[in-house]
């Protein structure tokens, strides 16, 4: 039989059957962590005496010659070794010779795969949080540009309260610093070596977990083989938090579609993250953030696709497992490829500061301030809501704002109004009167921004 695995079988496997259990497609991602993970792992082999040391050294030059061509692009895998393991194990024969049949001493590819697995999402959790730092920074760089720029501030959609934009967009940090931390906290998940569990039950021989994670870089080793090789965890986590931070990034894409309309006009996209139309050529379309919130339903897909595979499997490998590679990939690239892009948009964006400003003072968003105005001068809050709320509709019925509004007005709704009362609507004293910790005063924007900076420099030091 041709199959490393093939003894106590006497047919070939069905062409069909090879093709739709390969996994060797999507899993060649692989190819570096499995020379790495079979590099510690015959040394080990080496070290415990379970194969010669001179047997160990033929076999790690012929792993560093695939390592070689690997990186080079010069290997060819086949459906016919089913996965990444298996073309590389054939390769390496080919290569040295049947010594190369010894690396396989001691595991299992139920270990193996799960190695691979751990070190691939190691790699790219750290460049992942890398990356998030890009946005932040890009984020900061607004914020701290647009401390006193002011714009509406929503809820349901409709004009609430006068805020700082820079507060606006630093409440995106802040969800992007919270996937930053689970990122991180979740490397202690992932920092963790299956490698010698074998095929579910551990192994004869007397190898040296402990150096092999020592060689590799883990932190530690799973405790109980069984959970070494059926545990998806890890996956899940990372496409949770995946999943999350895509929520987080959507809600920034929508309101950058929605502020770059031409109802808003609060921002203009920079025309290298833009398309055109084929057929209206005064179109300008905010095609990366609309992909970037389309996206999102991706990473969803993923995690929920992994989570049905896993829901029934009794312990402890099964084939169905392999399914958990495509999702991570996926979602990998798609999140990888999210944050590339959006921080050169977020600094690259150009802020409308005169639409803004005219957005702010033809609307009742300052209404607040004057219910709380007459709050300071003894009102119970209720029955001032409702004094403001008549002012207000008098002030729609006579298509005015509440600046334009007559003190005499005023004073026949209440004599606790007095002159000042104009400087409270003032859009700029709004936003200066929310000097509340965590508020968008000007000076509160300054303080976030300076704790921001501080965050961004203290998880670079410790990831």
């Amino acid at each position: 039989m041709s199959k490393l695995w093939g003894g106590r079988f006497t047919k070939d496997t069905n062409e069909l059957v090879e093709e739709f259990t390969a996994s060797i497609e999507f899993d060649q991602q692989l190819a570096i962590e499995d020379i790495e993970g079979s590099l510690a792992h015959v040394q080990m082999l080496g070290e415990c005496n379970i194969i010669s040391s001179e047997d160990a050294d033929v076999i790690q030059r012929g792993l560093y010659k695939l390592k070689n061509k690997i990186e080079l692009g010069g290997i060819e895998y086949s459906v016919a070794n089913e996965d990444i393991h298996m073309n590389i194990e054939k390769h390496l024969i080919d290569e040295i010779g049947p010594i190369g049949g010894k690396l396989h001493t001691g595991r299992s590819r139920n270990d193996q795969v799960a190695t691979d697995m751990h070190l691939f999402l190691k790699r790219k959790t750290v460049e992942l949080i890398s990356l998030v730092d890009d946005v932040q920074q890009a984020i900061l760089n607004q914020a701290k540009a647009n401390v006193e720029t002011i714009l509406p501030g929503y809820t349901h959609l409709q004009r609430a309260q006068p805020i700082s934009f820079g507060h606006h967009l630093m409440a995106y940090f802040w969800m992007l610093e919270r996937d930053k931390e689970r990122l991180i906290d979740s490397m202690k998940r992932i920092d963790v070596l299956p490698l010698g569990a074998g095929a579910l039950a551990g192994t004869t021989f007397s190898i040296n977990r402990e150096r092999v994670a020592e060689l590799l870089g883990f932190d530690s080793i799973y405790p109980n083989s069984i959970d070494a090789v059926s545990d998806r965890d890890f996956i899940l986590e990372f496409l949770s938090i995946s999943s999350i931070m895509m929520t987080h990034i959507s809600r920034l894409s929508e309101e950058m579609v929605i502020w770059s309309s031409e109802e808003f006009n609060f921002i203009e996209l920079d025309d290298s993250f833009c398309t055109g139309s084929s057929i209206m050529p005064q179109k300008k379309n905010p095609d990366v953030p609309e992909l970037l919130r389309a996206k999102t339903g991706r990473t969803y897909g993923n995690l929920i696709g992994l989570l049905t595979v896993l829901k029934g499997l009794p312990l402890a490998y099964n084939k169905d497992m392999q399914e958990d590679k495509e999702g991570m990939f996926d979602t990998v690239k798609t999140v990888e490829g999210t944050l590339k892009l959006l921080a050169p948009m977020i600094d690259s964006m150009t802020v409308n500061h005169n639409s803004m400003k005219k957005a702010v003072t033809e609307d009742y968003s300052n209404a607040t301030d004057l219910a709380d105005y007459l709050v300071t001068k003894g009102m119970p809050f209720r029955e001032a809501h409702a004094v403001i709320g008549q002012i207000v509709l008098q002030a729609i019925q006579e298509k005015k704002y509440l600046l334009d509004i007559e003190y005499a007005v005023y004073r026949g709704y209440s004599d606790l109004f007095e002159e000042d009362l104009y400087d409270v609507l003032k859009p700029e004293n709004v936003v200066a009167a929310r000097d509340s910790t965590g508020g968008t005063a000007q000076k509160q924007v300054r303080k976030q921004i300076e704790l921001a900076e501080t965050k961004i420099l203290k998880k670079k030091e410790t990831v």
